[in-house]
């Protein structure tokens, strides 16, 4: 197991924009894992709340690492949807993504983003997303915009 949290700490550092966020592996397991991010002033919107694009980023790597844990590490996210339950002030964001189904080609997965503050444990969101492998070519494996048109496979 410690060679898959190395593998998938290595794929986290080497994101740049998760880097920048100051996104946290914090679990890993055969088919979920637990990605978090400390909240800070940067990441809210004008009243005062986490902006719905922070919490929808961390919903979209952490769907996308559930898929690599059946599809390989190079993967792109297809697809994916958010519901957003309520609002992130204060704590520490926690995206928990598990996989649900995967086929030779894509996986379908699921994740709950929570807000911890103090004890208190809260469901912010809900996503469920579909991830592809990416070809080794370098047109993005599948042929299609989908995977082609993201900038860069991840994890």
């Amino acid at each position: 197991m410690t060679d898959l949290v190395d593998l998938a700490r290595g794929a986290l550092h080497a994101q740049p924009f998760s880097m920048l966020l100051g996104t946290e592996l914090m679990q890993i397991g055969t088919r979920d894992l637990t990605l978090c991010l400390p909240i800070r002033d940067e990441l809210r919107q004008q009243y005062g709340f986490v902006h719905g694009g922070v919490i929808s980023y961390l919903a979209d790597n952490a769907l996308t690492f559930a898929g690599a844990l059946a599809l390989g590490p190079r993967v792109v996210t297809v697809e994916y949807k958010i519901n957003y339950l309520r609002p992130a002030v204060n704590g520490t964001l926690v995206a928990r993504a598990e996989l649900v189904y995967a086929g030779r080609g894509h996986a379908t997965c699921q994740c709950s983003v929570f807000v911890i503050d103090g004890d208190k444990e809260r469901l912010i969101a809900i996503a469920q997303g579909t991830i592809n492998r990416v070809g080794d070519g370098g047109d993005g494996g599948d042929g299609g915009e989908g995977a082609a048109s993201r900038e860069a496979a991840h994890p």
